[in-house]
């Protein structure tokens, strides 16, 4: 389902025609803890260690980079194009490379601000810790990844000879540089498999059979864990002969999270939409966007349809929100609670068709929601199929002061006036 969910709205993010935040149904990673995965099952990452503060950074440099005359400094948020992002205290690059003695002053500009990339929207990301890095003697650079495709049901490593840049950006300059070996979920990656991604990758002074063994290693990380989305940019060539995975970016699926619990376990909620961890706390599917009309809707097909519905009249929807098919009282009320949590909401449409979620207790989580939430804004209500007449009841009998629509269509167009009176 929740595939389903993220599949179909992914699709229309930008449906009240700007940029629209976009919460996926899988776990991401902070790079630092993606290294440190890598290391455990023996890929070879640059020595590193995270730090939160000053007096952190100081220690770092002191006891993990005794001899180092230059460290990587990494902000860590949880979006890509942090290089070229742009703190809004007026500082350029998420990513810089300082002598020793410069640390502290860089670290301390990054630490607490907030760093807006092409990936963040406008608002940014607060970075809360950096990833400090031995600075390697890099040769060559290359792409790696690994996904799940569709069209072969499986894995698909893909790669590049060609790396440091975005893997869009190499597709298109490149396009024949780059190339990809499914992975029979089965069988598991064969030695033919592996050398085949080495040869495209075509490593400079890397040992052919040492790199095969990195890109095994890879592939069993991506299996165990239970990813979605494994990607190195840059996968490197040293000046030692290596490959060094010098980019971790992770991503797990969150369907596995009874098995991966201390995987699972290294979400940073502070880096994710408090609303979308309110939500999915009390196991509902939502993600915030941009309008003014705020959506409880049962079902993710029906609520696609009320937010295409929404834009069809002229307005923009603020969120999706499906409450499924089983959702209790108390759900109900959180949802409410998640909806006028959103300053952007200037009016609430709940669209019910009762198969298996019942009409009643949709309306009792209603009636309950306006005791606890002080309702500023008007609520239209659309409530059809299980239940329908006790749920009608409830809400009369309530004495508040609701908008009754007869069809979606109906109460598409009745929200979108609310909003304008």
């Amino acid at each position: 389902m929740r595939g389903l969910v993220n599949k179909l709205v992914s699709r229309s993010l930008s449906v009240s025609g700007k940029w629209q935040h976009q919460q996926l149904r899988r776990l991401n990673i902070h790079e630092y803890q993606g290294a440190e995965l890598m290391g455990k099952y023996g890929v070879n990452v640059p020595k590193g260690v995270a730090v939160s503060s000053l007096d952190e950074v100081k220690n770092a440099i002191q006891q993990v980079f005794p001899n180092e005359t230059e460290l990587v400094v990494k902000s860590q948020i949880l979006a890509g194009g942090r290089g070229l992002g742009t703190f809004k205290s007026g500082l350029k690059g998420g990513v810089h490379i300082v002598n020793r003695d410069q640390v502290p002053d860089i670290a301390g500009k990054m630490l607490g601000q907030v760093l807006v990339t092409k990936q963040t929207g406008p608002q940014g990301k607060v970075v809360s810790k950096v990833y400090l890095c031995e600075k390697l003697s890099l040769v060559n650079e290359m792409y790696f990844s690994i996904i799940l495709d569709r069209k072969s049901a499986g894995p698909l490593i893909i790669a590049c000879k060609k790396g440091g840049t975005s893997i869009e950006d190499l597709a298109e300059k490149f396009p024949d540089m780059i190339i990809k070996v499914p992975i029979d979920v089965f069988a598991g990656i064969t030695d033919e498999d592996a050398a085949k991604v080495v040869d495209g990758l075509a490593p400079k002074a890397a040992d052919r059979k040492d790199s095969i063994e990195q890109v095994k290693k890879l592939y069993e990380l991506f299996r165990k864990t239970d990813c979605t989305m494994l990607e190195i940019n840059p996968l490197a060539e040293t000046s030692t002969n290596q490959l060094v995975a010098a980019d971790a970016k992770l991503n797990f699926d969150d369907n596995a999270a009874f098995r991966q619990k201390d995987i699972f376990a290294l979400r940073d909620p502070t880096q994710e939409d408090p609303r979308e961890v309110a939500a999915a706390k009390v196991d509902l599917n939502y993600i915030g966007l941009d309008g003014e009309i705020g959506c409880m809707v049962n079902g993710a097909g029906l609520a696609m349809a009320t937010m295409d519905i929404i834009k069809l009249h002229g307005g923009t929807p603020a969120n999706f929100l499906d409450v499924g098919g089983n959702a209790s009282e108390h759900q109900v009320v959180e949802a409410f609670k998640i909806l006028t949590s959103d300053d952007k909401v200037k009016a609430i449409l709940v669209n019910i068709f009762g198969g298996i979620m019942k009409c009643d207790v949709i309306a009792s989580g209603i009636v309950n929601a306006a005791k606890e939430v002080s309702l500023k804004v008007p609520v239209v209500v659309r409530l059809e199929g299980t239940n329908v007449e006790q749920g009608k009841r409830i809400l009369k009998e309530s004495g508040m002061k609701l908008i009754t629509a007869d069809d979606l269509d109906d109460a598409a167009e009745k929200a979108v006036k609310a909003l304008a009176n």
